[in-house]
């Protein structure tokens, strides 16, 4: 799509207002547009339905193109609003984070992550004992990192992935703690000198085990980082409200009867009709371009053994099936057609069911009645 067609609409950090008081657009991509205020490098946009979480929320960015100058953002709001709903929009704003809030950031970090590991192990006659299992400590290692940060974002929006197979390693290396020190064990020594040298040597695992933690977090924290300054909200807004239309067709489509006749017969003509889509086209393509589709066939129709064809309650054929949508225009139906049968000399009608299939042509009504 061309940029010069999409919709853009400004936000007033001053006044804490977008599009000038107006509906955001629904069912289609647009720009938030706004002023940079001093010294922001890095705008987050999260956009939700106000009836939802915050988690369910989409997140849109910018960020100032390397050390260019420039006083506007532009943030692309990829996934279109539904029509007549309400959205929270919020604006995160970033700063980068100087070097005395990136040590702060490190020191805060690794203390928690120190104090962490010195809460869960306990050492107890010369082994060390856990308080929760290797996987459930990774977790809420990984945790600490991910809270600690939450106030920041990442230089170049890497989320942290977790601490490494060699931390992992290093709490599976536990375990063998008693059977690594008893090769250093002398044979006659006595039962607490031997628990002392084994607490020595729990302290110095726990020690590389937090020094290693630490180690990969401030790696992580190595590139820059924004540090989050301000966050302006604008709750439940409006979306535009879209007219209701319904699709009419007017094709060509045929189908064919053996039951009666002695070889198959084929019978086409013009239908017309209407379609249901089965989903929204903003949201969800295949389905926005799939249908049930219904209708009649304009004519009624003749064997070449004088049955007469024709249709139930209206006296035409009647087409029910499913529909898609092509070249925007086209619309292919393939379904089953419900027809009546009198033959000269039968007092009474059969019902028949066929199968069918067409190409329409697909025109938008406006019906002007309640929105979507």
């Amino acid at each position: 799509m061309v940029e010069a067609q999409i919709k853009s609409v400004h936000y007033d950090v001053v006044r804490n207002q977008i599009n000038e008081g107006n509906p955001l657009p629904s069912e289609e991509i647009f720009y938030i547009k706004g002023i940079i205020p001093e010294g922001i490098s890095y705008i987050e946009s999260k956009v939700y339905q106000s009836s939802k979480s915050i988690h369910k929320a989409e997140t849109y960015t910018w960020k100032q193109p390397f050390n260019f100058q420039v006083n506007q953002y532009k943030i692309l709001v990829a996934d279109p609003l539904r029509s007549s709903e309400k959205y929270t929009i919020e604006l995160h704003y970033y700063q980068r984070a100087d070097q005395q809030q990136m040590e702060e950031l490190k020191a805060s970090i690794n203390h928690n992550l120190a104090a962490y590991i010195q809460a869960n192990l306990e050492i107890s006659k010369g082994k060390i004992h856990a308080y929760n299992s290797n996987k459930v400590m990774l977790a809420q290692l990984d945790k600490i990192v991910s809270d600690g940060i939450k106030n920041y974002s990442h230089f170049i929006h890497q989320d942290f992935s977790g601490f490494s197979d060699i931390v992992k390693q290093k709490l599976e290396q536990r375990e063998e703690i008693k059977l690594k020190k008893a090769k250093f064990n002398l044979l006659g020594r006595k039962k607490d000198r031997e628990d002392n040298e084994r607490t020595v040597y729990a302290h110095q695992y726990i020690d590389e085990l937090i020094a290693l933690l630490q180690n990969e977090a401030d790696q992580y924290l190595s590139d820059n980082m924004f540090a989050l300054v301000d966050i302006r909200s604008v709750d439940a807004y409006p979306t535009e409200k879209k007219p209701s239309s319904i699709p009419l067709n007017f094709g060509y489509g045929g189908f064919a009867m053996k039951r009666l006749f002695p070889s198959t017969e084929y019978f086409n003509g013009m239908y017309a009709g209407v379609s249901v889509p089965l989903g929204n086209k903003a949201f969800t393509k295949f389905l926005g371009n799939a249908s049930f589709s219904a209708g009649v066939f304009l004519q009624n129709f003749e064997a070449q053994n004088g049955t007469k064809i024709s249709g139930p309650i209206v006296n035409l054929p009647i087409y029910a099936g499913l529909g898609y949508k092509v070249f925007r225009v086209f619309r292919f139906n393939a379904g089953l057609v419900a027809v009546t049968t009198e033959t000269p000399g039968v007092s009474n009608d059969n019902f028949n069911l066929q199968p069918y299939a067409g190409f329409s042509l697909e025109f938008n009504i406006w019906l002007g009645l309640n929105n979507k």
